[in-house]
């Protein structure tokens, strides 16, 4: 069966209006992002006001099962439809059978293993809340390709609407539950039904109208294709898991909950930034990957742009991490600072880490990405126990910066070089951002000296980096999409 939209738009677009349509759909997207992500942590204060630290390591061990079973549920074949130039109508009903008759047999080995994996993780009493979050898996397979779809012809403005109606979805359901005592069941029940909403949506809006379909020569590209990509992915994620399961297995529950809310504070700007550009990089990249110099110059305007609006946002969150838990969250959370502080350079590193993924993907780097996981994962395990072992969720932290910062981002690097990229176009336009970030670190410094009120450290700390940071970054403006010039 195949896919009922003959008007779908075919992927032969000229550079110049593939450029239009990235600078679009970047600034879509940035907006779909900034302002859901806003929401979330609006909601995410609320919510950690209601909960305890061990509700949140609960729903931390039901969020491992379903991020990893997501990275694979698929196959990859949602990366074959941003990257393939072919008619997607040709081959997107067999991918969306392929995602979801994965992801059903997923649902129901997981939801046969959740009591064994609990107890792994030390928690068993989340069975219950696994087997309801993994739901999201069978949604995820439904939607992934319609979302895929909108991703590859740039319609960020359509996923926005989708997103929004599924946010306010979750947001409602995951507060009403949680004020009448639902614990952590109800991050689950709020989350499964914004994933119905989502899927509706995506599904109504697609401008392909994809119906399951099969041709086994398609399915066979496809798997080919997308299978290292997805366990590429499964690595990708299994390396900010790993550290859940670590800590979940030799810690309690108040602990893994504590760790849970500095590594979501520290993702920030991954979410609101990098997710973002994300959208549309890989569609981006794939279109340049015949131009290598066209392609350094959008490398490095990309990463020069992220590190502009990533650097301080991490530099505030390693520097005011105990004032910022304690008014924001409240006092409960302050022991996650010890934490916070290390994990949000851990944040920057991922930023870069996740646009060289993107890099590769287009430069058709599969197998090679495979071993950088594995790499990162082989590195990252007996450091994480280590440090858990030796400081608890601090020690973790640590050990995840280290790893990070040592042996993965200069595994990246020669990666991307020896495919005949150029890097300091990119390492150039980074100058400002890093100068900035060290004055935002100076003049934390200073407020910390002279203030001790949590509220005035952040108020004072806040206009000082935005006064020593804005002047340093400003020029960077003309990189802007639609701006001439690319100022660093």
């Amino acid at each position: 069966m195949t896919a009922d939209a003959p008007e779908a738009p075919q992927s032969t677009s000229s550079p110049s209006t593939v450029g239009g349509k990235v600078g679009r759909g970047a600034l879509w997207s940035l907006l779909n992002t900034v302002v859901l992500r806003l929401g979330t942590l609006v909601s995410g204060i609320v919510l950690a006001r209601l909960l305890s630290p061990s509700d949140y390591g609960v729903f931390a061990v039901a969020l491992v099962a379903v991020t990893l079973l997501q990275a694979f549920n698929e196959l990859g074949v949602s990366l074959a439809l941003v990257r393939w130039e072919r008619d997607v109508r040709e081959f997107a009903p067999t991918a969306m059978t392929i995602a979801v008759g994965t992801s059903t047999a997923l649902y129901a080995l997981v939801f046969l293993g959740a009591p064994a994996f609990c107890d792994l993780m030390g928690s068993p009493d989340a069975v219950a809340v696994v087997r309801v979050l993994c739901l999201a898996v069978i949604f995820d397979g439904i939607a992934v390709v319609p979302a895929a779809i909108l991703n590859r012809e740039f319609l960020q403005r359509t996923r926005f609407l989708c997103d929004a109606a599924a946010f306010v979805v979750v947001t409602s359901v995951t507060i009403s539950l949680a004020s009448s005592g639902a614990g952590p069941m109800s991050f689950a029940a709020g989350q499964i039904a914004g994933n119905l909403v989502s899927v509706s949506c995506y599904l109504w809006l697609c401008p392909v109208k994809v119906r399951p379909g099969w041709n086994p020569e398609v399915a066979r590209d496809l798997i080919r294709f997308g299978l290292p990509l997805a366990a590429a992915s499964l690595l990708v994620l299994s390396v900010t898991n790993v550290d859940k399961i670590v800590i979940g297995s030799l810690a309690d529950e108040a602990a893994l909950g504590l760790y849970v809310m500095a590594f979501n504070q520290s993702s920030l700007p991954l979410q609101v930034f990098s997710e973002a550009a994300r959208r549309v990089s890989l569609a981006g990249f794939s279109r340049l990957v015949n131009d290598k110099r066209a392609l350094e110059q959008a490398l490095a305007r990309g990463v020069g742009l992220l590190m502009a609006a990533s650097i301080p946002v991490c530099a505030l969150l390693a520097c005011y991490a105990t004032p910022m838990l304690h008014v924001v969250y409240g006092e409960k959370w302050i022991p996650a600072a010890v934490a916070l502080q290390f994990l949000a350079g851990l944040g920057l590193l991922r930023i870069l880490l996740f646009i060289g993924y993107d890099l590769l993907v287009a430069l058709d780097g599969n197998r090679v990405l495979i071993g950088l996981q594995a790499l990162w994962l082989g590195t990252m395990l007996p450091a994480l126990i280590l440090g858990t072992h030796l400081d608890g969720i601090r020690g973790a932290a640590i050990a995840q910066v280290a790893v990070a910062a040592v042996v993965v981002v200069p595994a990246f690097l020669l990666v991307i070089k020896r495919r005949g990229l150029r890097l300091k176009p990119a390492l150039l336009a980074c100058r400002r951002p890093v100068v900035g970030g060290l004055l935002v670190v100076a003049s934390a410094l200073v407020v910390h000296n002279v203030f001790d009120n949590p509220w005035a450290k952040l108020l004072i700390g806040g206009l000082a980096a935005v006064a020593v940071y804005l002047p340093v970054v400003y020029p960077m403006r003309a990189m802007l999409p639609g701006r001439a010039g690319a100022t660093a």
